[in-house]
């Protein structure tokens, strides 16, 4: 999933770039409300990190346009201010959680975690699919107890991405900017999207046909569920 963090203390931003790129996020670093209005106007991103104190403009007026140019984005302020007022004016503006400075990484992780299930109606963590069974705070896909260790990071990322967004078709051009960060162009010079699949479903299909994981002709592919 794609990140901004938008965090003017450069070395906590460094620390958060470095421990969600190991958590198998994709992450942006902006250190301004300049540079963060810049990228959210351009980009879609999954969660945005959102310091109030930044050295050019109010943290709560950036949230303004990040609703207006990312709209589907969870947002999550990290604040060091105390002021209660300030923290119910982001939750208002559609701010989905606080978080104050300092806090856990660990912490953060389980924010970003939970805002996610809530985001997308996601009750359990445990995802059965036919015959499979995925975890998703593990990050793992067994059969009869059995690990599919074949599964790469990146196809499960493919995989655990298409069951948030549960019987909804997915584009390649969607699928490569939120797994890989970037995106492809929707040609047929450009099917890498595909490859994965066809590896996903030859190593699933090793145990069991993974007839939940559909192709939608001439759009993309989606987890019926």
């Amino acid at each position: 999933m794609n990140v901004l963090i938008v965090e003017d203390e450069v070395s906590l931003a460094r620390e958060l770039e470095i421990f969600l790129n190991g958590a198998n996020y994709i992450c942006e670093t902006s250190h301004n409300g300049k540079s963060a209005s810049e990228k959210i106007a351009v980009n879609l991103y999954d969660f945005i990190l959102l310091d109030l104190g930044l050295p050019d403009c109010d943290g709560l007026d950036l949230l303004k346009k990040i609703k207006t140019h990312n709209a589907e984005a969870a947002c999550l302020i990290l604040t060091a201010r105390t002021e209660v007022n300030d923290r119910i004016k982001g939750l208002d503006l559609g701010a989905d959680d606080y978080l104050p400075k300092p806090f856990s990484m660990l912490e953060l992780q389980s924010r970003m975690q939970a805002i996610t299930r809530r985001k997308f109606g996601l009750k359990h963590t445990i995802i059965n699919l036919g015959e499979f069974v995925i975890d998703m705070n593990e990050r793992s896909i067994t059969h009869n107890g059995n690990t599919v260790s074949a599964i790469t990071k990146k196809e499960y990322d493919l995989i655990a991405y298409l069951i948030l967004h549960k019987n909804r078709t997915l584009t390649r051009p969607q699928l490569s900017e939120h797994i890989w960060g970037s995106v492809v162009n929707d040609d047929y010079d450009s099917n890498y999207i595909d490859v994965h699949i066809k590896n996903i479903r030859k190593k699933l299909s090793v145990y069991a046909q993974p007839e939940w994981l559909e192709t939608v002709r001439g759009l993309g592919y989606k987890i019926k569920m």
